[in-house]
């Protein structure tokens, strides 16, 4: 205002007035926006200077931050009127602004610049950004050349976005991120593609981790380091090796100029452990090694840095078999092993574990032989016998049928406990098939020659009835044998209606019977018993009392046929006969229909 008032004095002096007077008073238009600067500070404003006569008066709601203005600040107004009724020129700074920010907009999307934006907030579809104090959308397909999933993560970051869509009379504009990426990815295509090459070894970035491999970037060019290529061992997983941000240096395996694709490798810069491989671990040789991986069908051991080899789980044990390698071996375990194979091409190497022990098999010979008896420890119950482990790595097999001399076992169960320590008699050794079979009951005496030694054919033996059977009762001899009286040789019938009213029933479970012994076969350990034997006997005795000589002599003949009939013939029965009552009883229920049905048809 001084200044003015000087040039004010000047005219009044008689200078040249219209110069002067354009001086004092700038030849301003309402819409123009123009310079001002903040000469007072209000409670609700501040007081700006233009130029004009007057100051103008500006609202603190013109600012985006009225704490940072200062008394001196140089401001860009719009000026709305040179005065108002109260003399006062009317400006506006937000107007101005805007103008501003549209002229500058325009200039921008034309020429194809970016310009910075602030997010503000996520919306339907996109986010909102400020450009110069105005707001602006970014739809999501704009935000990066690839899917953006998580908006909320951009919110009050700067970025830069190119002007894509402008329409003043709307106040709408649209802005794109992606454009400007997408530039960017080519210049670094292209100043990459024209310097990279097959065989370069360059600096890389994890940026992303997929279960097939590693994307890196070179120089703002993304890359495949497959998980094949990471390591010269195995690897289960890309996360063992990398992680996100991690700066590795790399091989470069690849390039596909047109697509702009590029492989590289990890491996590839560490010397090949598979080099003269056979001359390191020769066929045959004893190794250590440490388990690093357990699977179903083996265990992976390495030998050295980026060589493993696996011990298959038929190679683990002489004696066991091993379901699962987790039952004698886990992750961490320092191990012997025998080198079985070498396939170099596939680099493989085949371990054996058990090789590198003594096969106990192989001396089975040196150690025991047929008829020796044997501790024992049973290990496991089976439907058709018990195995039992004679020693570490040598186990051996007990048939039911060797289980008991009087018994007919049907399940080992029966005789033995699990984990029950026995002795028993070694019965054959299979040592190509890797077999050893023992008896149980050969440890004790054979009750039936203890019985045979003690009677004879013809003797008199008392038995107590353990059980009726259709076709014949079982009766208990001496020494726990079992014995079988066919119904044939009975002196009786079971049936009650068979029997006169008053007659007790003469075969009663419980009950004693006396026998006569008619045969012993040692083959097939049968004793063959009659009571009918026993009967005629008495029968001769009674006749011979009460008779003639001559009848005497002649019934005596007739009994003694029947007896050496009896005795030349003993029954084919045996005392576990009565089994097949069931299927006979069956048989003759068969044939009995059968018969009804061949009446009924006739």
């Amino acid at each position: 205002m001084e200044d003015n008032i000087i040039k004010y004095e000047r005219v009044r002096k008689g200078d040249d007035a219209d110069s002067l007077y354009d001086q004092v008073f700038p030849n301003l238009t309402v819409g123009q926006i123009v310079k001002g600067k903040v000469i007072r500070k209000l409670a609700n404003g501040v007081i700006v200077d233009i130029g004009l006569k007057s100051e103008a008066f500006l609202s603190y709601d013109e600012f985006n931050n009225a704490d940072e203005v200062r008394e001196g600040d140089e401001v860009s107004v719009l000026l709305e009127q040179l005065e108002n009724a109260d003399g006062v020129p009317v400006i506006s700074k937000r107007k101005a602004d805007t103008k501003i920010a549209w002229a500058i907009f325009e200039e921008k999307m034309n020429s194809a610049e970016p310009i910075s934006a602030k997010v503000l907030r996520k919306v339907k579809g996109g986010l909102i950004v400020e450009l110069l104090s105005q707001e602006a959308f970014l739809p999501g397909s704009q935000i990066d050349v690839k899917p953006v999933f998580n908006f909320d993560a951009l919110i009050g970051q700067t970025i830069d976005v190119r002007i894509i869509s402008l329409n003043i009379a709307k106040q709408n504009i649209v802005v794109s991120r992606r454009a400007i990426i997408e530039e960017q990815l080519a210049q670094a295509r292209q100043r990459v593609f024209s310097t990279i090459k097959v065989g370069d070894v360059v600096s890389a970035t994890v940026t992303n981790i997929a279960d097939f491999g590693v994307f890196v970037d070179i120089d703002g060019v993304d890359a495949l380091l497959h998980i094949s290529d990471l390591s010269w061992n195995k690897v289960f997983h890309p996360k063992e090796l990398v992680n996100i941000g991690d700066k590795i240096s790399v091989k470069v395996l690849t390039v596909d100029y047109e697509n702009y694709r590029i492989t590289v490798g990890r491996k590839q810069l560490e010397k090949h452990p598979w080099e003269d491989i056979e001359q390191k671990y020769p066929i045959g040789s004893k190794v250590k090694g440490k388990v690093t991986a357990i699977a179903e069908y083996g265990a992976f051991v390495e030998l050295q840095k980026n060589v493993e080899g696996l011990i298959h789980v038929s190679e683990m044990s002489w004696t066991k078999t091993i379901h699962h390698p987790s039952q004698i071996l886990k992750v961490g375990d320092e191990v012997q092993a025998v080198v079985l194979s070498i396939d170099r091409d596939n680099r493989r190497i085949s371990l054996g574990l058990k090789q590198a022990l003594p096969d106990p098999w192989s001396v089975i010979d040196e150690h025991y032989q047929i008829g020796q008896k044997v501790e024992c420890v049973v290990i496991a119950l089976k439907n058709f016998g018990a195995f039992v482990e004679v020693a570490p790595g040598i186990e051996g097999l007990i048939r039911n049928s060797d289980l008991s001399w009087t018994k007919r076992v049907r399940h080992p169960r029966e005789v033995l406990k699990k984990n029950q320590k026995i002795e028993a008699i070694i019965l054959e050794i299979d040592k190509e098939n890797r077999q050893l079979l023992l008896g149980y009951k050969q440890t004790k005496e054979d009750p039936f020659y203890r019985l045979s030694s003690e009677f004879k054919v013809g003797d008199e033996i008392s038995a107590r009835i353990i059980e009726r059977a259709r076709l014949g009762i079982v009766v208990s001899l001496p020494y726990g044998i079992e014995g079988y009286v066919p119904r044939s040789q009975l002196v009786h019938k079971y049936d009650q209606k068979e029997l006169k009213a008053d007659e007790p029933l003469p075969y009663q479970v419980g009950n004693t019977i006396n026998l006569k012994v008619t045969y012993i076969d040692f083959d097939l350990r049968k004793v063959g018993l009659s009571e009918k034997a026993l009967f005629i006997e008495s029968q001769k005795e009674e006749r011979t009392k009460r008779k003639s000589p001559r009848k005497v002599a002649d019934d005596s003949a007739q009994l003694a046929e029947e007896a050496e009939v009896s005795e030349k013939e003993p029954p084919k029965f045996t005392f576990s006969d009565h089994i097949a009552d069931a299927e006979l009883l069956l048989e003759e229920n068969l044939i009995k229909k059968s018969k009804r049905k061949k009446k009924k048809e006739k």
